[in-house]
């Protein structure tokens, strides 16, 4: 943790820890949304053309709700990806790990937990 002038800071050796472990994070997400993009594409063919035409009907329905489910995952992996890469932004910044309205260091544990938060817990608290 370094001061500058009146503002705390978490230190260029953290930073490049949280940038590690951000960095892994963006490479882990962007290989799961690979996933779900592909099973995306796959739900209108998984095999049961064959299938007797009684369960038809109901396949139908269901890869339905599994191409919205597997959209929505798909969306929010993107959200997640693109918060990471927000948070490498402001780890070039040096302003990463503080709380965007309190101006305290976020907990260190909590950001390992979640590296894309902006808000400490006692920010988040006071918005509920």
């Amino acid at each position: 943790m370094k001061t500058m002038g009146d503002s705390v800071r978490y230190s260029d050796a953290e930073l490049e820890e949280f940038k590690a472990l951000i960095t892994e994070k963006i490479e882990k997400a962007q290989h799961d949304l690979e996933l779900i993009k592909s099973a995306y594409m796959n739900d209108h063919n998984n095999g049961t053309e064959d299938t007797s035409p009684t369960f038809k009907a109901f396949d139908e329905g269901s890869a339905v709700m599994s191409k919205e489910s597997n959209s929505q995952l798909a969306i929010r992996q993107e959200k997640f990806i693109r918060d990471l890469k927000n948070a490498l932004i402001r780890i070039e910044n040096k302003t990463y790990g503080i709380c965007r309205v309190t101006g305290k260091l976020i907990n260190k544990k909590r950001l390992e937990l979640v590296p894309h938060a902006t808000l400490s817990i006692e920010a988040k608290n006071m918005q509920q």
